[in-house]
C-alpha cells in the first residue's frame, strides 16, 4: 500500500490486513491510497501446485480479484478487551484443572461477562476490562521459564514463487515492521539474509531509510551473518565461507553491525564443518529449529555446544517452541516450557514470532500479547529482546555446564533434497569450480601484468548470484519448476561470463593459443579433450601450457590405454587398471594391476543400476523414505553396448538402457591413459513417474574376508564420518546423506575408488559403495586427472591406523601401519581448457 505520492506505507496480506488512515478523523477528508497486487502461484492443501502456479501453464485470465476494502473505526476499549480475553482463555486452557489459578481466571471471566452489556459492547467494554484487571496483574513465579521473544519474518528467497516476487515480499514485510515500531517502541525485529536487504535498498529507498533508522534506534536487529539462509550441506566449504563473508561485510558496511550468530531455522541439516567456519568468522552462536521435524529421534537438548570436525565449538540453541512463526499464543508458550529439554539446568529459550513468507512479520496483536505476558502468573515470562541478548544471557547461565553434540546435525527428514532437481545441483557445483578458476587466473594476471585490472566487481556480483541460488529451497530442489527454470538459465549465464573472465586473464598471462590450465598446486599428467582431439598433457602446479606444445611432447612411458573384445566382453586396460565390461554393460571385473587384487566382491557385478518405487509419505520433492529400498528392479539388460574409443589415450564404452515408458539412460564408461580410476558420465531422458534409480556395486574390503566398511561423505569441508558413538537409533535413521561431490567407502585395508559420478550420491545402503573421501590416515600425492566433466585430483588414503578418523601428519610414510599400500581417492578440483 502506497500513499498518493508513491511512498510505501504498509503491506497487505490476509494475516496482516490493517492500514492506519488517520489517528483522529474530522470527517469528509479525501483519502487516496495506491495498492500494488501480485498474483502469486496458487498452491492447494499440502503444497500441491496447480497449473495456475506456473507462468507457462497459468494462461491469460486473471487469477485473483480484489473484492473489497472497508473503512472502519477502531474502538480501542473493545479491541483491548478482546486481547485480554484471548490471553486469559489460552492460559486457562493450558493450566491443570486442579490448580487454583485456573479457577480464578474462570471466575474473573464470569465477572467480566456480567459487567458487559452485549447490546452496548462499546459502552461497557471498559467495565469488562476492569473485571479482568486483577488476574492480569498477578506476576509470574520466580521459577517461571523465561522466553526471549524476537520479532521475525522467515521469508524464503524463492519457494512457491520466483525470485522476483521475493523482492516484493521483503518490501511489504519491512514496511510493516517499520510502521509497527512507531506504535510499539519495545519491538525488536530480528532479520537475516543480506540479499533481501540489498533488494530493498535497490527497489525501495524510502523503506531502506526507515530500516537504517530502526537499526540505529535498536528496534531492528540484523542477524544471521550470511548472504542468504543457504542449504548447509551441499555448498562447498569455500561457498559457505563466502556466505558468511558477504553477509557480515554487508551488515558492517551498511549498518556498522558485526553479527555474531548463524541464523538458519529452516535448512535441511547442517554439516559438521560449520562450527569451524563460523568460529573463524567471529561467530559465537548458532540457531535452528529444523531438527524438531525429525521423524525418528528427538534431539536430547535445546541448548548445547555444537562441536565440529576439528573440535571447534559454538554455543547452539534450538527454540523449544518448535516454530519460527510463533504468534505468542499461550498454547505455543506452554509447549515451549513443557518441551524444553534442559529444565533444571537452564531457565530460558528463544521464541521468534511473526508471520513469514510475505505475511508481514509481527503484528500489533502479537505485541499486545507480549505486553500482557511479560509477567503473568501461570505463564512463562516474555521479554521482547534481541537474539544477541538471549544468547549472551544463556551462555553466561549455562555455558560451562552445557552438554556437547559432536558432528553433523542430521535432519531425519527431507532426504530427497540431496537428489531433487539434479540440474540445479550440477549448476551450483560447476559455477563454484568456475569461480575458483576465474579468481585464481585473474589474480595471477594482476600480479604479472600491471596493466590488467582485476575484475573485482564482476566476480563479487557473480559470487552473490551463486550464493543466492544456494538458498535452502533452491539448491535442494524444493521450489516450484518456475524457480528451477530460472536457475538453469542463470547458471548458464554465470558460466559463460566466468569463462570470458578467465580467458581474458590467460591472455594477459601470455597464453595466445589454446591453453591447458592446472589450478592444482601439484603437477598433473592427464588426457584432455579439445575440439574433439585428445591430448596427453603434463602441466606443472598452478601452471599453464599451450596445447600445441603439449601435443608435441613425449608421452610418459606406460601412459597408454587399450580396449579389446574377448567374446562377449570388452576389456579396458592401462598400467593401473584392467576393467572388464560384460555383454550387459556391467562391470564383470576391476583388477588393480599394481596390487594384483580384484576390486569387485566375488560373484558381484559393478555399475548395476537399480530402479526403486518412490512413494514418500508426504512430499515428493523433499522426501525419500527408507521403505523405497524394500523393492527394486535391477536394470541388467542393455539395449546396446558399443566400443566407441579404443585408445591409445582413452578407451570408452557406451551403454544404453531403456526401461519403463520410454525412459533411457546412456552411460560412457571411460578409462584414460595413466588414470587410476575409471569414470562414468550418465545421461538420462524420458520420465518414469514415482521411481528413483541408484547405482549399486559391491567392493572387496579385505582380500580373503567378508565385507567390512565405513562410509563418509565430503561436502562443505573435509570428509565427515558418522561418529562411532552414535546411537543405533540415530544411525538407522541416517538413510540418506550428502555425498557432494563424492562419497567413499573405506575398509581396514584400503579405500577403493569406484566408478566416478558427476551426480549427487545421496545414500549408502548396505552392500553399496558410492565414491569419495574419508578422513582416515592419508597424505596428498602428485595429482592426476581423469577426463571427466569435473576435473579431479588424487589423494591417498590407507587404513585408519591407531587413531581412527585422524589425518596422518605431513610427511608420514606411504605405507600404513597395517602394511597395506595407500589407495587413491578422487574428488573434483579445478582445471579447464581455455581457447586462444
Amino acid at each position: 500500500m502506497y500513499d498518493a505520492s508513491g511512498v510505501p506505507l504498509k503491506g497487505i496480506h490476509p494475516r496482516n490486513r490493517h492500514v492506519p488512515v488517520a489517528s483522529r478523523a474530522r470527517g469528509g477528508e479525501p483519502v487516496r491510497l495506491l495498492l500494488e497486487a501480485a498474483a502469486n502461484p496458487t498452491v492447494l492443501h499440502d503444497f500441491v501446485p496447480t497449473p495456475l502456479g506456473d507462468i507457462l501453464t497459468a494462461g491469460d485470465r486473471p487469477i485473483y480479484r480484489f473484492a473489497a476494502a472497508d473503512l472502519a473505526v477502531l474502538d480501542e476499549d473493545v479491541w483491548q478487551l478482546i486481547l485480554d480475553i484471548e490471553v486469559l482463555d489460552e492460559l486457562m486452557r493450558e493450566l491443570d484443572p486442579a490448580r487454583p489459578r485456573r479457577h480464578e481466571i474462570l471466575r474473573a471471566v464470569e465477572d467480566m461477562l456480567d459487567a458487559l452489556d452485549l447490546h452496548d459492547v462499546a459502552g461497557t467494554a471498559a467495565a469488562g476490562r476492569a473485571a479482568l484487571a486483577d488476574v492480569l496483574s498477578r506476576p509470574a513465579a520466580a521459577s517461571a521459564h523465561r522466553v526471549s521473544a524476537a520479532g521475525h519474518a522467515h521469508i524464503d528467497s524463492a519457494w512457491l514463487w520466483p525470485l522476483r516476487e521475493t523482492v516484493r515480499k521483503a518490501s511489504r514485510t519491512f514496511a510493516n515492521v517499520t510502521a509497527l515500531a512507531r506504535d510499539y517502541p519495545e519491538l525488536v525485529f530480528a532479520c537475516s539474509q543480506a540479499q533481501q536487504y540489498a533488494w530493498v535498498k535497490e527497489h525501495q529507498p524510502h523503506i531502506w531509510e526507515r530500516i537504517k533508522k530502526a537499526v540505529t534506534d535498536g528496534t531492528w536487529a540484523p542477524v544471521g551473518s550470511m548472504w542468504v539462509e543457504s542449504d548447509a550441506n551441499m555448498p562447498g566449504g569455500e561457498a559457505l565461507a563466502r556466505q558468511i563473508v558477504h553477509g557480515k561485510r554487508f551488515f558492517q558496511e551498511e549498518f556498522g553491525v558485526d553479527t555474531e550468530e548463524i541464523w538458519l531455522p529452516d535448512s535441511f541439516g547442517y554439516t559438521a564443518a560449520f562450527p569451524q567456519l563460523a568460529k573463524l568468522a567471529g561467530v559465537r552462536w548458532f540457531l535452528t529449529q529444523k531438527l524438531s521435524w525429525n521423524q525418528s529421534n528427538k534431539m536430547p537438548h535445546h541448548t548445547f555446544w555444537w562441536e565440529g570436525i576439528d573440535g571447534t565449538r559454538v554455543f547452539t540453541h534450538f527454540p523449544p517452541v518448535d516454530t519460527y512463526n510463533s504468534q505468542l499464543h499461550g498454547t505455543e508458550l506452554a509447549h515451549a516450557e513443557r518441551n524444553f529439554a534442559d529444565k533444571g539446568r537452564a531457565t530460558r529459550s528463544l521464541v521468534p514470532f511473526g508471520w513469514g513468507d510475505g505475511g508481514g512479520g509481527p503484528t500489533r496483536e502479537m505485541m499486545e500479547r507480549a505486553r500482557r505476558l511479560r509477567s503473568l502468573e501461570g505463564s512463562p515470562r516474555v521479554e521482547v529482546e534481541r537474539p544477541s541478548a538471549f544468547f549472551a544471557a544463556a551462555e553466561a547461565e549455562y555455558g560451562e555446564r552445557a552438554p556437547v553434540w559432536s558432528g553433523e546435525l542430521y535432519l531425519e527428514l527431507h532426504r530427497a533434497t540431496y537428489t531433487s532437481q539434479a540440474a540445479t545441483k550440477r549448476g551450483n557445483r560447476r559455477t563454484e569450480h568456475a569461480l575458483r578458476e576465474a579468481e585464481l587466473w585473474c589474480a595471477a594476471a594482476a600480479v604479472k601484468d600491471a596493466a590488467y585490472a582485476y575484475p573485482y566487481d564482476d566476480l563479487d556480483r557473480l559470487w552473490k548470484t551463486v550464493l543466492l541460488h544456494q538458498f535452502h529451497d533452491i539448491l535442494p530442489g524444493s521450489s516450484i519448476a518456475w524457480v528451477h527454470r530460472e536457475a538453469r538459465d542463470t547458471y548458464a549465464r554465470v558460466l559463460a561470463e566466468l569463462d570470458s573472465l578467465t580467458a581474458a586473464a590467460v591472455r594477459h598471462l601470455g597464453g595466445g593459443e589454446a591453453s591447458v590450465l592446472n589450478s592444482s598446486p601439484y603437477e598433473r599428467s592427464e588426457v584432455v579433450e579439445h575440439e574433439g582431439r585428445l591430448v596427453h598433457v603434463n602441466v606443472g602446479g598452478l601452471g599453464t601450457r599451450g596445447l600445441a606444445e603439449a601435443a608435441g611432447q613425449e608421452r610418459e612411458a606406460g601412459a597408454v590405454t587399450s580396449a579389446t573384445r574377448t567374446g562377449q566382453e570388452i576389456v579396458l586396460s592401462n598400467e593401473h587398471l584392467r576393467v572388464t565390461i560384460d555383454s550387459d554393460g556391467l562391470l564383470a571385473s576391476v583388477l588393480d594391476r599394481a596390487a594384483d587384487r580384484e576390486v569387485l566382491a566375488p560373484g558381484s557385478r559393478g555399475n548395476l543400476l537399480q530402479l526403486h518405487p518412490d512413494h514418500p509419505t508426504h512430499y515428493d520433492a523433499w522426501d525419500l523414505d527408507k521403505h523405497y529400498r524394500h523393492r527394486h528392479t535391477d536394470l541388467t539388460r542393455a539395449e546396446s553396448v558399443e566400443l566407441v574409443e579404443d585408445g591409445p589415450l582413452r578407451a570408452s564404452v557406451r551403454v544404453v538402457r531403456v526401461f519403463g515408458a520410454g525412459s533411457r539412460i546412456t552411460q560412457e564408461l571411460r578409462l584414460a591413459a595413466a588414470a587410476v580410476a575409471s569414470t562414468s558420465s550418465p545421461r538420462s531422458s524420458g520420465a518414469s513417474r514415482r521411481r528413483c534409480s541408484r547405482p549399486r556395486s559391491r567392493w572387496t574390503c579385505r582380500p580373503n574376508g567378508p565385507p567390512r566398511r565405513s562410509s563418509s561423505g565430503m561436502c562443505s569441508g573435509p570428509p565427515t564420518p558418522i561418529p562411532p558413538g552414535t546411537r543405533r537409533a540415530s544411525r538407522s535413521a541416517r538413510t540418506g546423506g550428502c555425498g557432494w561431490p563424492r562419497r567413499t567407502t573405506a575398509s581396514p585395508s584400503s579405500t577403493t575408488p569406484p566408478t566416478g559420478t558427476t551426480s549427487p550420491v545421496p545414500r549408502t545402503p548396505k552392500g553399496s559403495a558410492p565414491p569419495c573421501g574419508s578422513p582416515s590416515c592419508g597424505r596428498r600425492t602428485a595429482p592426476t586427472r581423469t577426463p571427466t566433466s569435473a576435473p579431479t585430483t588424487s589423494l591417498t588414503r590407507c587404513c585408519p591406523g591407531p587413531r581412527r578418523g585422524t589425518p596422518s601428519p605431513r610427511g608420514s610414510p606411504s605405507i600404513c601401519p597395517c602394511g597395506s599400500p595407500p589407495r587413491p581417492l578422487w574428488r573434483p578440483s579445478c582445471g579447464s581448457i581455455i581457447p586462444g
